[in-house]
């Protein structure tokens, strides 16, 4: 039977509901985050005057001039690439109707990326995708458009960060209910774009993601499913988080207990991480491929959510706030709480400020996502009963 919920009058399907969730979650966790990427929770203070505890301004008054490299207008609401990215990737699950691969990376994504001048809430002008996008993303541009390298093979030798762990939440989406499945495509997908453990993450993100909007799913169903498909480096983070956090039974109450959160995650999660303590003047091991490591984000945003116990605002405010590649960071919190929790907790006041700042639908681009992934899933349904039928008939053949 369908699950419906409400939205006024209208009937909303329980798929509806946690796309929607999940694209406007990750969103709002990019839109704050942004504003505080790069720093330390010290610095952040002393910035803001205290913990942020919502939307705030840029960090540089003079953002254009500040730093010439990533001349961006971060904060006021505006969304990262890793929204713009998130929405190309909902518009060619919506092209396809269908699961994706590296080949839809190259096919479709890459002509999104320089093809079609969208708005760019940071750039606060209509430009290309790829005139935003960090260098690391830029190179499956250059790969699969220039180079013509295999799709699959594609993303060998780029730089390993979190940059396609950031945008795959669709995917998890594309997955409900089926961690393994979504991992598989990530896998695919993603290897256009990156290797190592940074393709690793965005597989075990999609798994999560998809095991958060199955009806009933709680926390303990988020962690087993990052556990079950989590490999190497990966794997070993999310297990020390985990057992970092066993027991934490009470969010934090105080400022004082979201710094010791802060604190715990980061001293956790370092041993695999291989930017090293100084965001902004990484080691010399900084993102190369490795069997032992792990981007820092994934495991971090777990700590925040496991110690805020899935609560959408603590866990998005926690990773705002824990500075470091906090839009990225936020952003799987957030999609991860608001794949739990459902629409509704993502705060309506944050989300229509980013919205009206980013020239944006967000909620337009969550019910895209479902409209595709509920054609997605019946495919997928009409396919595993026409498996099981002819698995049925192999097993009543005599010998």
């Amino acid at each position: 039977m369908t699950k419906h919920l409400t939205r006024g009058a209208e009937p909303v399907t329980w798929l509806e509901d946690r796309a929607v969730a999940v694209i406007t979650g990750a969103a709002v966790g990019d839109a704050l985050g942004g504003a505080t990427e790069g720093w330390t929770p010290e610095q952040i203070e002393e910035r803001h005057g205290g913990r942020v505890t919502g939307i705030v301004g840029p960090w540089y008054p003079n953002w254009r001039d500040a730093r010439p490299i990533a001349p961006y207008h971060k904060g006021d609401g505006h969304v990262t690439d890793d929204t713009l990215m998130t929405c190309a990737l909902v518009e060619v699950y919506a092209k396809r109707r269908a699961h994706l691969d590296a080949y839809a990376m190259a096919e479709d994504v890459v002509p999104l990326m320089i093809g079609e001048p969208r708005w760019v809430p940071e750039l606060e002008s209509t430009a290309l995708l790829l005139q935003r996008v960090f260098l690391a993303e830029k190179w499956i541009v250059a790969r699969l458009h220039y180079g013509h390298v295999d799709p699959r093979e594609a993303g060998v030798g780029n730089v390993v960060n979190c940059g396609a762990a950031m945008y795959v939440a669709p995917v998890g989406i594309a997955n409900a209910g089926d961690p393994r499945g979504a991992y598989a495509e990530a896998i695919d997908l993603t290897g256009a774009h990156q290797s190592s453990y940074g393709r690793e993450a965005a597989g075990v993100f999609a798994a999560m993601v998809a095991a958060a909007v199955a009806p009933g799913a709680g926390l303990d169903d988020v962690v087993a499913a990052a556990l079950d498909v989590a490999h190497d480096g990966t794997a070993a983070a999310i297990r020390a988080v985990v057992d970092a956090l066993e027991g934490w039974s009470t969010a934090p109450r105080t400022d004082d207990d979201e710094r010791a959160l802060a604190r715990l995650v980061r001293e956790t999660v370092a041993p695999f991480d291989s930017v090293g303590p100084h965001y902004r003047e990484m080691s010399l091991d900084a993102r190369r491929p490795s069997r032992t490591k792990s981007i820092e984000e994934l495991p971090a945003a777990l700590g925040l959510l496991l110690g805020h116990r899935g609560d959408f605002r603590g866990a998005v405010l926690a990773a705002v706030n824990y500075g470091r590649d906090a839009d990225s960071i936020a952003v799987m919190a957030g999609a991860i709480c608001a794949g739990l929790g459902g629409s509704a907790v993502v705060p309506a006041e944050w989300l229509d400020a980013i919205s009206e700042a980013s020239r944006m639908d967000i909620r337009a681009t969550g019910r895209l996502m479902a409209s595709a992934a509920a054609d997605i899933l019946q495919a997928d349904r009409d396919k595993a009963l026409s498996r099981l039928s002819a698995l049925d008939a192999l097993a009543e053949v005599p010998a």
